[in-house]
């Protein structure tokens, strides 16, 4: 992993200076004779060329930016949308391997000298790389099939290099991936870093949603092995990616698939009292036996009491048209900073497109419901707009919203129809009360 902070910065600058060059060579071309349309589709392919060798090649934060990104591609205008998409992800579950020669070096200061006695059989080549670690398969001594999660050498600098750096271009890096408020979400990854660098905690998080889920006939979550600061090793797990559904999958299976993920996602709170927080398709596997598998929980949203009950009153307000009320209960969460003046009922147009799954017992996730929700709250011009800006989204509620948002990004990604509305009356306090 490239640690150089001078380094990493001139390739992250890159990304935004390689998009307006190429948007200047743009316009010549247009004066030889090209079509806009032709032209803007060569910028767009090479952006996103260059956005996968770059922030794959840092790997640390800057992929997991990237990753972070990648679920909100549903929202984006399809012709500018579709040049990303393979690109984006890509940076769900690849980036260029560490040598076994490193690997081998993590393993011994992580897990002792003698590390190999404690397999029966270890593959140096990785089967799986993300963005701060890379995942070998392996035989566990007592014949167990299990993954071994490595960490990068020098992850935890470059990772906080790179957010430094993501936070500064935050407005130029608004281009690549247009309809997505990247300088909140830079924050968010930034605030939970440390937590995330530190294999053990994201083990004691696996455990716990293990034990919760435990015997579950929907969800399995793979138990941990063994676990060390930067190594973490878990029972190995052989399933469908939700990156190969969206892109090759039958409408069953996008359905199924798409049903698990809020089944998982609503009753988290309620069963393991915390949310998985890391959405996007590489951390989620469709299991032969129809269970959706779950890995990767570096971040997590610890909900002692649950999911908050106001969130639930919040959409059942909004449901019910009762605007006034809505506005107070805002207001009592701190969704309205004191002293700004609102009108309840632009309040409740503003929100009511929002619950749409929550109308109708059955609701299809599509990329044109995504695109045009990104649009209407987009549009300088509309009092949507208007009203967005108007409202805050309080600390405690951030990582709540960015995970839901990210999940409902992956139902569109999977265009998949489901009953949400039965899902969330199941698990979500407030709501059907």
């Amino acid at each position: 992993m490239p640690r150089r902070t001078a380094m990493r910065t001139a390739k992250l600058a890159s990304l935004p200076l390689g998009i307006a060059g190429r948007a200047v060579g743009g316009w010549g071309k247009r004066l030889t004779g090209q079509s806009a349309e032709e032209v803007n589709a060569a910028l767009s392919a090479k952006a996103a060329e260059q956005l996968f060798e770059v922030l794959g090649t840092l790997k640390g934060g800057a992929m997991k930016f990237g990753q972070a990104l990648s679920v909100f591609e549903a929202a984006v205008p399809e012709e500018m949308a579709a040049p990303y998409r393979e690109a984006l992800t890509k940076l769900q579950a690849a980036a260029p391997p560490m040598s076994p020669k490193q690997t081998r070096r993590v393993l011994a200061e992580q897990l002792g000298r003698s590390w190999a006695d404690r397999f029966a059989e270890f593959e140096d080549e990785p089967a799986a790389a993300a963005s701060i670690g890379q995942v070998h398969r392996a035989v566990w001594h007592d014949g167990r099939e299990v993954a071994v999660k490595v960490q990068y050498p020098g992850a935890d600098e470059a990772l906080h290099s790179d957010l430094r750096q993501l936070q500064r271009f935050s407005r130029l890096f608004q281009a690549l991936v247009p309809g997505t408020e990247v300088k909140p979400l830079l924050a968010e990854l930034s605030a939970r870093m440390s937590e995330e660098l530190d294999y053990r905690t994201e083990a004691d998080n696996q455990r716990a949603f293990a034990k919760a889920f435990h015997g579950d006939g929907q969800v399995f979550i793979p138990k941990v092995v063994a676990s060390a600061p930067k190594v973490i090793v878990s029972e190995w797990v052989t399933g469908t990616p939700l990156a190969e559904i969206i892109r090759d999958g039958t409408p069953e299976q996008r359905n199924e698939a798409g049903r698990l993920l809020a089944e998982f996602h609503y009753s988290s709170p309620a069963r393991a009292r915390m949310l998985h927080s890391d959405p996007h398709p590489g951390n989620f596997l469709l299991l032969d036996d129809g269970r959706l598998c779950v890995i990767d929980f570096g971040a997590v949203a610890r909900l002692p009491e649950g999911a908050p009950p106001t969130l639930g009153v919040i959409m059942r307000l909004a449901l019910q048209g009762r605007s006034e009320e809505l506005l107070d209960a805002l207001r009592a969460e701190g969704f309205v900073r004191p002293g700004t003046e609102l009108d309840a009922d632009d309040v409740h147009a503003y929100l009511l497109p929002l619950i749409a799954p929550l109308t109708a017992d059955r609701f299809h996730f599509t990329r044109r419901w995504a695109q045009k929700q990104a649009m209407r709250m987009g549009d300088t011009r509309s009092t949507d707009f208007h009203t967005g800006r108007s409202l805050n989204l309080p600390p405690n509620w951030l990582l709540i919203h960015r995970v839901t948002a990210g999940a409902v990004g992956i139902l569109c990604q999977l265009d998949a129809e489901l009953e949400l509305r039965a899902i969330v009356e199941r698990w979500q306090p407030g709501f059907a009360a």
